[in-house]
């Protein structure tokens, strides 16, 4: 009971910190992999709890790393072209 309850907050600490740092890119993806080791956290321990194989939680680490990965390139690409990684220093529309 007390790991669902770690792994509850864990992810919800993770949204509220998603949800309040908008400003910069860098701190929304690291928000985002807080946001998947809490979600692999828990994985881990449903599928522990009921005696599941673990290959699924490869999956979703490659899933999760490909995520990362392609963030950072998002990231090294707004930082080239508009020379930092706020917001509000360019326009989503354009």
């Amino acid at each position: 009971m007390l790991i669902k309850f770690i792994f509850l907050v864990m992810y919800l600490i993770g949204l509220v910190v998603f949800c309040m740092m908008c400003k910069h890119f860098l701190m929304m993806l690291l928000s985002l992999e807080f946001i998947m080791m809490s979600l692999l956290l828990g994985l881990f321990f449903m599928l522990l709890n009921f005696n599941y194989e673990m290959y699924f939680l490869m999956i979703f680490m490659i899933m999760v790393v490909s995520e990362g990965v392609l963030g950072l390139s998002i990231l090294v690409s707004i930082i080239r072209t508009h020379g930092n990684d706020y917001f509000q220093s360019f326009n989503m529309l354009w």
